[in-house]
Parts: C-alpha cells; structure tokens; sequence
C-alpha cells in the first residue's frame, strides 16, 4: 500500500468518525481502527496533521473528471467542476461540517484555509481547461476564483435541498460577477490584441 493510499484511507476514516465526534477530539489511533490499519501503518507515512492537510486535496480530487466541452462556456465549465467537489463534499456532509467547524475556529485551521483555497481554485481551472494563458494575472484568477469558491460553500453549509440548489445559485452568481467584472471567463485564455492593432 502506497502513502497516497494510507494517507486517503485515513482521511475517509477521519471523515466517517467526525459524523459523530469533533474533529480536534479525533485521535490517530481511533483513525487507524476505523481505516482498518494498524498504527504501524501510519508511522512512516502520515499523522493526524498529514491526513487534516489532505482533507481539501481530497474534496478538490472530486473535479478531476473535468469538463472540457468546447460547446460549454468558460463559466458553465467551471460551474460544473466546482460543483463536482461540493456533490464530494455532500457525500461525506456530517463529516466534513465538523472538519469545516474545526478548520474555521483554530490557528491551524486558518493556514489550511488559505492554502486549500488556492490550491481548489488552480485545480478548478486546470479541470475546466482554463489554466493556459490569460489576459489577467494568475494570481488575481486563482483569488477571484477563491472568493467564489468560499461564497458557494457558505451556501452549502445552509444547504437544505438534495439537489444544492442553494449552492448552485451560490455558485453561479458569483462567477457571473466574475464574468461580467474582469471578462476572463469569456477569453477562454485569449490573449488580448495589441493596442496597435485593436485600433485598425
């Protein structure tokens, strides 16, 4: 078994144990007996703070399918990979509120956040194809992107229908701000014509 196994298996097994405990109370020892492992297992390959730090990276692998339908728009492709991480996400829902409620009110949390939420939104845009050139900074994308990604999950947290409508709507509206406030979305990674020439 690889460390990318053990280190998946534990955060399954972390996610299952926190539908019903705290997610600072869970110890590695009961991850282990719920993932089927022996402590043994996890020693040379991860720890509690290992398998806490790849809780995002596993909800983000829920977009790796893609949508790279040259039919689609940039922004119904990112609205449908997006929405494949939080259809993950509600897969596991009483877990992973518990490690959001966790990750939102510590220290550790806070870091884990702001570097989970850049690392989501460049997965986002590699898996809807938009990652290539851009008339805009990488950096001002991925912090867009970002923003939208924080706002949809608000609304996922208050999600009380089976279908994520809440989410959805969420989720759209916000990259409709970003369409119609910074265009990139629509340049589908054009680079922009020189003044030069636009001018002709």
């Amino acid at each position: 078994m690889t460390r990318d196994d053990i280190v998946q298996k534990g955060v399954e097994a972390a996610l299952k144990l926190a539908e019903t405990e705290p997610w600072r109370d869970l110890s590695l020892h009961a991850i282990s007996e719920e993932a089927g492992l022996s402590l043994a297992d996890f020693h040379a390959h991860a720890d509690k703070d290992t398998i806490t730090a790849a809780v995002e990276r596993s909800f983000d692998a829920g977009m790796s399918e893609g949508s790279f339908d040259p039919e689609e728009t940039a922004r119904t492709r990112l609205f449908d990979v997006i929405m494949m991480r939080f259809e993950a996400m509600e897969e596991v829902r009483d877990g992973a509120m518990s490690y959001l409620r966790w990750r939102d009110r510590s220290l550790d949390g806070v870091g884990l956040r702001l570097k989970g939420r850049a690392a989501t939104a460049k997965w986002a845009l590699a898996c809807a194809g938009l990652d290539g050139a851009s008339r805009l900074p990488r950096g001002v994308q991925i912090a867009a992107l970002g923003w939208a990604i924080a706002q949809a999950e608000r609304a996922w947290r208050e999600e009380t229908s089976a279908d994520l409508s809440r989410t959805m709507a969420a989720l759209d509206a916000e990259l409709i701000k970003i369409e119609e406030r910074m265009e990139w979305l629509n340049s589908r990674g054009k680079k922009r014509k020189p003044a030069a020439e636009t001018d002709q």
